[in-house]
């Protein structure tokens, strides 16, 4: 069996995280801008029917996230599916798995700090997802403990945003119950659109299983931090979802740029709106210091197996993080943030990570025979798959292209380490 940690000789990561802190950080990447703007465009593709959608979508996280936990107390190191995909399918798999992952959340990372910057200052908003980026780059760069703990305090101020939201909406006159059947909009399609489209809300669980090298007890902790974090997560997005379709209806909500916030405003207490634009800046914040930190620790996994320049396998010897990789991780990140906008990002985004989460099942269904062990990881490869072709077609076909544009990479360098004499190019 491949060594999933670090090389002998090699610094690794320090085991300083418990349950809640595993916790925390799988929160902090989950409760991010997700629920603040993926309902809109959800409420487009299947009206009322969202509400089917984000029932479709917890059931397919539920499954990717069992598969996730399982193969995380088995391979406890840093770079999740790419790990085991690579331990459990072979060397292409867990690379196709880590490309998806770094490409799709680095996109994710810029489309989360432009939020950051369309919440707190619109007029300018890619010098402040500058900021962002470099801000929480420095974080980082800390150590992972002092990451959690900024997280921490991220997570409870967005619950109690959510909850004030909740509270406000169900409590007021304009709530009509009538409102959550208003009727399904574009038929089963719809429904496994929106899906596709509120999955990204449920990607951040997966950021657990990369910090797999730096959790305390990783056998026991990483399966209930991750199960835990879903069912907080999914029970957050459920009540929003429903006080939120209660006061404005889907075609309201369909078309609403902010829907909490005209939620709110709706519902009689506009003086609330301004702090809901807070709550989503800071969630939009917590959500890139969780993505960062998972981009980083597969970059390392993967500079550790030669799929990315070794460089980048680094590990400080004081702080103990992948400092080299979460600086180039940043560094890009930042361009993006300063030249593109990514907000419209989600579906490449999405398909991205329904590919990581489908290699993940596909190695999952590996570990044992018996069909009821192969049930959840079964439902979960090919609801990924249905998802991420549900997607719009523009997403799936630019997602598409540069996973082939990964795979070809991928092919040219084994055939070049294979002229040079190595017989295992990028392996170990």
């Amino acid at each position: 069996m491949t060594n999933t940690s670090a090389a002998p000789g090699m610094p690794g990561l320090r085991r300083t995280l418990g349950t809640g802190d595993a916790v925390v950080v799988g929160l902090g990447a989950m409760l991010g801008a997700g629920i603040f703007a993926a309902l809109a465009p959800a409420a487009r593709a299947a009206g009322s029917g969202l509400l089917l959608g984000l029932a479709v979508a917890a059931v397919v996280a539920y499954c990717n996230a069992d598969s996730s936990a399982r193969l995380a107390a088995l391979y406890p190191a840093s770079g999740g599916t790419y790990v085991y995909g690579r331990e459990r399918l072979g060397e292409f798999w867990g690379y196709l798995a880590g490309w998806a992952f770094v490409v799709g959340k680095t996109a994710s990372c810029a489309a989360m700090a432009l939020t950051v910057g369309a919440y707190a200052w619109p007029e300018q908003a890619h010098a402040v997802a500058v900021a962002a980026v470099v801000l929480i780059t420095v974080v980082d760069y800390g150590g992972v403990q002092k990451a959690a703990w900024v997280t921490r305090a991220i997570v409870g101020v967005v619950l109690a945003v959510l909850a004030s939201v909740v509270v406000v909406c169900l409590t007021s006159g304009d709530s009509d119950p009538g409102r959550l059947d208003d009727g399904v909009s574009g038929g089963p399609g719809g429904v496994l659109q929106a899906a596709g489209l509120l999955f990204f809300a449920f990607a951040g669980y997966a950021r657990i299983a990369t910090l797999g090298e730096e959790v305390r007890d990783p056998a026991r902790t990483i399966p209930r931090a991750v199960r835990v974090a879903l069912g907080i997560a999914l029970a957050a997005y459920a009540a929003v979802a429903v006080a939120v379709l209660s006061v404005l209806g889907a075609e309201s909500l369909g078309a609403s740029v902010a829907p909490l916030a005209d939620a709110v405003r709706a519902a009689g207490v506009p003086g609330l709106a301004p702090v809901v634009r807070v709550g989503a800046a800071v969630a939009a914040l917590g959500s890139l210091l969780a993505l960062l930190l998972g981009v980083s620790r597969t970059t390392l996994a993967m500079a550790r197996d030669r799929h990315l320049p070794g460089p980048l396998a680094a590990v400080h010897p004081r702080f103990h993080v992948p400092h080299r990789a979460a600086l180039a991780v940043g560094g890009v990140v930042a361009v993006l943030a300063a030249t593109v906008d990514l907000r419209g990002a989600v579906g490449f985004s999405s398909f991205g990570v329904l590919t990581y989460y489908a290699v993940a099942n596909a190695s999952a269904w590996t570990l044992r025979p018996e069909v009821v062990a192969r049930l959840v990881p079964a439902v979960g490869f090919a609801g990924c798959l249905a998802l991420a072709f549900s997607l719009p077609w523009t997403s799936v076909a630019l997602g598409a292209a540069v996973l082939g544009a990964g795979m070809a990479a991928y092919g040219v360098r084994k055939v070049r380490g294979r002229r040079q004499g190595d017989p295992d190019p990028g392996g170990r």
